[in-house]
């Protein structure tokens, strides 16, 4: 089984148990663009938290992402408030769209002598059919278990694959991390690459604005402050993709007519936008945060290679509220060539351009967050299928328990 960057893989569901205000809640059939609102405090972020962590573990181990979580607390903070019993989260996903179903859960407990977070179990398991019992391919609790050698594609039977025990060096690193660097456990790999691939956008316009050293870089950053390099990989290696890019932001932002890259003479890279109305340019320090924040949102969803996953968290700030539905539908389109698109808004006029079958809302009550979705409210669907348009129906209340405000 392959695995690379643009592949359509799909995330199906999600389950969570013990996690911050998620106490026990799980998204079903999740759909390729999928849009999250909710009142503040409700856990919008958290949802996004749980890629972040992941990735975080994967890169590091999960004491280390436990602690970057939880403010220094670990384990303790991270953990619902009053639960007991272990973090829990559970993944199900294709990588492909006439892939097998991949189920990879996650078990997290604390040390009763040391107090520090271990793997309590962990496991990869692929569904071939609607029926019968999942095929295991990873299997690990504390540092041990067995995962399986063979290709995927290549087995037809679960008698025919092949285990081989595996110790790590650490009850706190996930297996997924360890084995992915061995070829021969290819399902490891593969979903290895996979959360390598996700990307959790918190891109700060105070960063993209300052010069950048000379240097290389094909993908937009987190935080965005390689997009001045980005723009000048795209100019140069994907002219095409490039002028699609300045044209959409010269319809969007009214005076631009041109936007490059410049390397100055000291090697530093800085971005020169042109009005049509002067003759000379001007740095991007001098434009608006709108006009910066929307050629990163553009530069970051034409990438000629799509991330699996992307999370992009209120991306309504600093632009004009009649900008937003376009803004959507660039998101959509991203989904289309490849990568699952996460956002979270406070924006009506963002969820205006939403489906019913996109939108989910969080709601919280007694300290607990629950998730709920458009589709399951028969008024909603009706209303929708009336002409009324999910941004106006949350404006008058309609997704109990999400205040727009």
């Amino acid at each position: 089984m392959s695995c690379c960057r643009g592949l359509l893989m799909k995330l199906e569901s999600i389950r969570l148990k013990n996690f911050k205000a998620f106490h026990d809640v799980e998204m079903r059939n999740i759909p390729a663009f999928c849009v999250i609102v909710g009142a503040n405090g409700t856990g919008k972020s958290t949802l996004f938290k749980v890629f972040g962590f992941l990735k975080d573990a994967f890169t590091t181990n999960i004491q280390t992402a436990l602690t970057k979580l939880g403010g220094g607390r670990g384990f303790q903070e991270v953990r619902s408030r009053n639960a007991q019993g272990d973090i829990e989260i559970e993944l199900k996903f294709r990588d492909k769209p006439d892939a097998p179903l991949i189920t990879y859960s996650l078990s997290i407990s604390e040390d009763t002598h040391t107090g520090d977070a271990v793997i309590q179990r962990e496991m990869l398991q692929y569904r071939r059919g609607s029926r019968g019992r999942p095929w295991r391919f990873l299997d690990f609790s504390r540092g041990e278990g067995e995962a399986v050698t063979n290709e995927l594609e290549k087995v037809t039977d679960e008698s025919e694959l092949r285990r081989e025990p595996a110790k790590l060096k650490s009850p706190d690193i996930l297996a997924v991390k360890g084995l992915a660097q061995f070829e021969k456990f290819p399902a490891v790999v593969s979903l290895g690459n996979l959360i390598e691939n996700w990307h959790i956008s918190d891109f700060h316009i105070s960063m993209a604005r300052p010069e950048q050293p000379a240097g290389y870089a094909e993908h937009l950053s987190t935080e965005g402050e390689n997009l001045a390099l980005v723009t000048e990989f795209l100019f140069k290696r994907h002219r095409t993709i490039f002028d699609e890019i300045l044209q959409k932001l010269s319809l969007r932002v009214p005076g631009i007519s041109k936007v490059e890259a410049k390397t100055t003479e000291e090697g530093r890279v800085l971005l020169r936008f042109s009005d049509g109305a002067f003759e000379d340019p001007f740095l991007s320090r001098f434009v608006s945060d709108g006009t910066i924040k929307m050629l990163a949102y553009l530069v970051l969803l034409r990438d000629p290679q799509p991330h699996s996953l992307l999370c992009v968290e209120e991306p309504e700030n600093q632009l004009y509220p009649k900008l937003l539905e376009e803004l959507a539908e660039e998101f959509r389109d991203y989904a289309r060539r490849g990568g699952q698109v996460f956002v979270s808004t406070h924006s009506p006029d963002f969820l205006n351009a939403a489906t019913t079958e996109e939108v989910f809302w969080l709601v919280k009550k007694d300290g607990y967050t629950s998730i709920r979705r458009a589709t399951e409210i028969p008024q909603i669907n009706e209303l929708v299928n009336e002409g009324d348009r999910m941004g106006f129906l949350w404006r008058q209340g309609l997704l109990e328990g999400a205040d727009p405000l």
